[in-house]
């Protein structure tokens, strides 16, 4: 073969907010597969909150000067495994790389549904709506008519959160955004009742305000003093899903919120991370409630959508400054010509 491959390295440690200076683009040859491998041509790439951990110098990081990892989908271009054919469309997670060299048991044979784009599987059909649907569905056991506050509500996570909420028969949805742009969007186009930029004031006065009566759910994407407000609105047998600590990526040391410990006991409430990686069972679960509403148009996309595979870092550092509306995907320019349902592009 005599293209080139580019995959991202992360060449530092960031201290606080990361920039373009802490990744390189790597060039590289491509190489035949080896026997019992074959080469992907990825076109599509997620960039996700949890990277931002993974950049630090945590177990399990990224390493220094390698390669980073990630979920992508791609094409098969090369084969030399009777397992998968040339053509075929994958999911993988060797990440943030034009191609890969993968063997079956790295990947995943997409299914294909009548009018669902390559990108849902990205974003409500990937990880980040199965976070989604295992924190209503396993972790908060969300009941028909109950009251649910989700923070950061215009994010991936949060918007899948809130439509699922609705097609779950949720009472009132009330979600925090970074903007009053998106705080807009989520009654507008997402199903929430009420939504508020958490720059506007005091959590608590904000979350008493669009939920005077109080929550059964809240759905935590930020921690800091979101949930020590959500913790003050919770009801008696109230539930708090512990889905990531946004707020506190950035800032390492940062002080933990501050609430009366004595509401977890006295309303007898319960608070429970997890991993989203400890569900993957529920996918095909997910693709059974999930997928009849994509195709019945009752259930959207919300998607930023980034093209060209140099944009990845930038796309991933807008992530983090909370640039982008619903799940952000990176785009092969290839695939521009296929249109993404509700998707902006930048």
């Amino acid at each position: 073969m005599n293209e080139t491959a580019l995959t991202v390295h992360q060449t530092a440690r960031p201290h606080g907010f990361p920039t373009a200076g802490h990744f390189a683009l790597v060039e590289s040859s491509l190489t035949d597969p080896a026997a019992g491998s074959a080469l992907v041509e990825n076109l599509y790439w997620s960039v996700d909150p949890y990277h931002r951990e993974m950049m630090d110098d945590v177990p399990g990081g990224f390493a220094l000067d390698a390669p980073l990892e990630g979920r992508a989908i791609g094409r098969v271009i090369a084969s030399r495994t009777p397992r998968l054919a040339e053509g075929e469309i994958v999911f993988h997670r060797q990440g943030w790389r034009t191609h890969a060299m993968v063997t079956p048991e790295e990947v995943r044979r997409l299914p294909r549904f009548d009018g669902v784009p390559l990108t849902a599987y990205l974003s409500t059909l990937g990880g980040t709506g199965l976070t989604a649907y295992v924190g209503l569905t396993r972790i908060a056991r969300l009941r028909a008519g109950e009251d649910l506050f989700v923070s950061a509500a215009a994010g991936g996570v949060g918007t899948a959160t809130g439509r699922f909420a609705r097609l779950l028969h949720a009472g009132r949805l009330v979600g925090s955004a970074g903007s009053a742009a998106k705080a807009a969007h989520l009654v507008r186009e997402v199903g929430y009742d009420a939504a508020f930029d958490y720059h506007d004031g005091s959590a608590a006065v904000l979350l008493a305000e669009a939920a005077p009566d109080g929550i059964d759910v809240f759905v935590d994407n930020v921690g800091g003093g979101q949930l020590a407000a959500a913790v003050g609105a919770l009801r008696t047998f109230g539930r708090i899903v512990r889905v990531g600590t946004i707020s506190q990526y950035n800032t390492p040391g940062a002080p933990s919120p501050r609430f009366d410990y004595a509401d977890i006991v006295e309303k007898s409430i319960r608070m429970e991370g997890f991993l989203v990686s400890n569900h993957l069972a529920l996918q095909e679960e997910l693709y059974e409630f999930a997928v009849p509403h994509l195709q019945s148009g009752r259930l959207a996309l919300d998607e930023t959508v980034v093209d060209g595979f140099e944009h990845i870092v930038d796309a991933f550092l807008g992530m983090l400054r909370g640039e982008n509306t619903g799940k952000i995907i990176v785009r092969d320019r290839s695939q521009v010509r296929i249109p993404s349902a509700r998707a902006a592009h930048a």
